[in-house]
């Protein structure tokens, strides 16, 4: 049998993506040359001079000089971006006006904790999610369906940051079985694990909640489908027909729900590390922020915003795969 998107396996649908796939590789290079000029304009040209911000209205006139010459304002801006981006295609991302360390190797050390955290809550987000949404797809107007669209309602509706609290009050307080924050290092690999569970259910569980109501009711609409009703009068039973059939054509709006929120997880996660002491890229970034090192805010926002045009391409991608007709 074949489905809305079964297309032939011939030449002409494996130049079709290889044209997509360069067509969004452009699209992903100038979105970053965008992208890397908006953030720099941002930071840099706004209205007000960056060094004396920095420094704090108390500083000296001669040491807000030195550090405008320091970090090249003195300079026309079309040469101090050039600067920055020849600095960025190189990896250097400038030195921390804080830490006097390399920028690009405090995102490094940050991104250990926060891309492992980022994948564990999408993974827990997915398992959790998937069954929720296939049981209240396959049970669509009944009890099952009411009750379990009641229960991601609640889950969307509690705030992450409460519910992390429960869990530590719970699992690291009463019960003593995972640890109520911090982080070892992967010096120590099961340790640096379990200091990591908790966040990632606090973390995952709003995100399921709003991933299983997309996956039912991408589910739902795709179940009306024509195609759909002939697989039933051939004879497949409901679960062949909801796994084999809906479920792969349900998947592109599922797709874009797991982009924005790996990009969420990634970022996002700022109030979450606060709340364990996780030392991840956006408790970096608070922290930043609230020192006023814009060196370091700068580095950082280009790398998120690098890490969610990435994401959204990976995310083309699936789309292509799953349905051949986006090809063209």
């Amino acid at each position: 049998m074949h489905d809305r998107f079964t297309v032939p396996a011939d030449g002409t649908s494996l130049l079709d993506m290889r044209r997509y796939v360069i067509h969004r590789l452009t699209a992903l290079g100038l979105s970053l040359a965008v992208a890397s000029l908006v953030i720099f304009a941002v930071v840099e040209l706004v209205p007000g001079d960056p060094a004396s911000y920095m420094l704090g209205t108390g500083a000296q006139p001669d040491t807000v000089a030195a550090l405008r010459e320091q970090l090249g304002l003195d300079r026309p801006w079309p040469m101090r971006y050039a600067g920055w981006i020849g600095g960025v295609l190189t990896g250097d991302l400038g030195y921390s006006f804080t830490y006097k360390t390399p920028v690009a190797g405090m995102i490094l050390d940050r991104m250990q904790v926060s891309l492992p955290l980022a994948l564990m809550a999408l993974v827990l987000a997915v398992v959790i999610a998937f069954p929720i949404g296939l049981y209240a797809a396959a049970r669509r107007g009944r009890v099952g369906d009411t009750l379990a669209m009641g229960v991601t309602q609640i889950g969307i509706s509690l705030p992450n940051f409460w519910f992390a609290m429960l869990l530590v009050l719970v699992f690291a307080v009463n019960l003593q079985l995972l640890p109520a924050g911090g982080f070892p290092g992967w010096g120590h690999p099961l340790a640096a694990l379990r200091a990591l569970i908790l966040p990632a259910v606090a973390l995952a569980l709003p995100q399921a909640a709003i991933l299983a109501r997309v996956l039912r009711s991408s589910l739902v609409e795709t179940l009306g489908q024509d195609y759909i009703r002939t697989a039933r009068a051939k004879g497949l039973s409901a679960a062949q027909v909801l796994t084999r059939h809906a479920l792969r054509n349900a998947l592109i709006p599922v797709l874009t729900i797991l982009g924005m929120q790996f990009s969420f997880l990634l970022a996002g996660a700022i109030i979450i590390e606060n709340v364990f002491y996780l030392p991840g890229l956006g408790r970096m970034i608070f922290q930043a922020i609230t020192q006023r090192d814009l060196i370091v805010v700068q580095g950082a926002v280009l790398v998120l915003v690098a890490a969610v045009i990435l994401v959204t391409f990976l995310v083309d991608l699936g789309y292509a795969l799953i349905d051949p007709r986006l090809r063209k």
